[in-house]
This record gives C-alpha cells, sequence and structure tokens, in this order.
C-alpha cells in the first residue's frame, strides 16, 4: 500500500476481465484488490496499482461502480458453485443467459434489468458473508452506491 494525493478514491478497473478496485485505507494509501475465481473473495494486489493507474493498455480499462459490480457477479457466478440463496440466484441468472443463448437472440430490457437487479443483490450478500468470515477486501456498500 503506497499513498498517492489527490486520488479520487474509489477507483475499479477490468484488468483483463478481472475485477479491481483501488481504495483508500485508514492511513491515508491506496490499496488494490482483486477478485479471486477461486474463493469469490479479494486477493491483496498491489502490484497492480502503477499498472492500473499509469500503463493502461487495450485490456486495462477504468470502469464505473455498477460495472465493476456487474463484472465481479458475473465471475461470480461463472466460476463458483454451492448452496444457498446467493448460488440460487447466481443459478438463475445462468438460466436466463442460457436461454438466451439458446435463442440466439439479444435480452430483452426487461432481461438485461433483472440480470443487473440479481447481480447488484448477490453482490452485496456475497460481500455480507466476506465480511463476516473476515475478508479484508470486502465491501457489501460499493453496490449501494452503483447506479
Amino acid at each position: 500500500m503506497r499513498p498517492l494525493r489527490g486520488l479520487n478514491l474509489p477507483k475499479f478497473f477490468n484488468y483483463y476481465e478481472s475485477p479491481v478496485k483501488l481504495v483508500g485505507t485508514a492511513e491515508g494509501a491506496v490499496a488494490a484488490w482483486r477478485l479471486s475465481r477461486e474463493s469469490g473473495g479479494w486477493r491483496e494486489a498491489s502490484k497492480l496499482i502503477d499498472k492500473v493507474l499509469f500503463l493502461g493498455g487495450d485490456e486495462i480499462n477504468e470502469i464505473s461502480r455498477d460495472e465493476f459490480v456487474q463484472l465481479t457477479e458475473q465471475g461470480r457466478g461463472r466460476y463458483l458453485r454451492g448452496e444457498g440463496p446467493v448460488f440460487a440466484l447466481y443459478e438463475t441468472v445462468r438460466g436466463l443467459e442460457d436461454t438466451i443463448r439458446e435463442e440466439r437472440r439479444y435480452p430483452t430490457t426487461r432481461e438485461q434489468a433483472l440480470i443487473r437487479g440479481i447481480r447488484r443483490r448477490t453482490f452485496v450478500m456475497f460481500e455480507e458473508q466476506l465480511q463476516r468470515a473476515g475478508d479484508p477486501g470486502a465491501d457489501p456498500g460499493i453496490a449501494t452506491d452503483a447506479s
């Protein structure tokens, strides 16, 4: 973690199809967190701070808070399996996406809104579970400010 003056945080990135967030710490430094495909939790990723802020490239894009929530939940829904309410909602989204794909069509406006709403909800639920388990990168409040 390192201090960066004048940086408006949090910032969200799509780093090679993986969500990364930069957040401020209590000490006034910057911390980076990258989604773990194995657990759905957050891995410390301070090595990426300079890459996402200053180097960029075709595979590194700053994204909005809502895009971050959607990308995170898209990944969790794709790579994780389990039981309980969060995983039932992931199955619901997968079912919708499978139907859309099988019918070879774009999702309707209603389907898009439903998927986005479910993902916003599962983000909060999953982050709350991570927080209870002591994941230092967990922050369910990110989705409440998504627009």
